[in-house]
């Protein structure tokens, strides 16, 4: 059985922070979404304004109380030094087979850092450990060579590639790569 909290808790494991996004992140959200790689290998719109970033975080309790998506902001840094450093999330979720899937996309100047991949693993381990989850799958672009290579050391398994998955708005069908871990091969994160 899937457990979902009250709220979105805020979670700390060494340098980074998950936490509930909040009106302040609007700016940072827009900001980041600027970034012609985000778009390239996500779902945010190429064309991504303002009022994009208002929805994005406006409709994340909505989302959360009906249990459809449990996100996140990442932050990077100790006390009043925390950066904004992107978002990830649980989504596609289906309570009634433990399943979820995971998405995520870092600010530019955060990436290479391990920043992604320690948000990958809090957000599994706290899916597995805490909400009692089962699998939770990832997608990649397959020409997103770095997205693979992050959920690969955060601890998913490459399973296969889905053959034309995904429509970009350039009408492109492209494949993806799905990864892919289980509760029961999953190693929890040390405290």
């Amino acid at each position: 059985m899937i457990w979902w909290p009250p709220e979105v808790p805020t979670l700390t494991y060494g340098l980074i922070t998950l936490r509930p996004s909040a009106e302040s992140d609007i700016e940072s959200i827009y900001q980041a979404c600027q970034d012609p790689m985000i778009p390239a290998f996500t779902t945010v719109p190429s064309h991504y304004t303002k009022d994009h970033a208002i929805e994005f975080v406006r409709q994340d309790p909505f989302s959360f109380r009906e249990r459809r998506e449990f996100r996140f902001v990442i932050e990077h840094g100790n006390g009043d030094d925390r950066k904004f450093a992107g978002v990830i999330s649980l989504h596609t979720i289906n309570i009634k087979n433990h399943t979820a899937e995971l998405g995520y996309w870092i600010e530019k100047s955060m990436r290479g850092k391990g920043i992604g991949t320690t948000a990958t693993r809090m957000i599994t381990d706290y899916g597995f450990v805490t909400m009692g989850f089962r699998r939770i799958d990832a997608l990649a672009d397959v020409d997103n060579v770095a997205s693979q290579k992050l959920l690969m050391s955060a601890g998913l398994d490459r399973e296969g590639i889905l053959r034309n998955k995904v429509t970009r708005e350039d009408g492109r069908q492209i494949d993806m790569a799905l990864f892919a871990a289980t509760n029961i091969s999953w190693k929890p994160l040390n405290p």
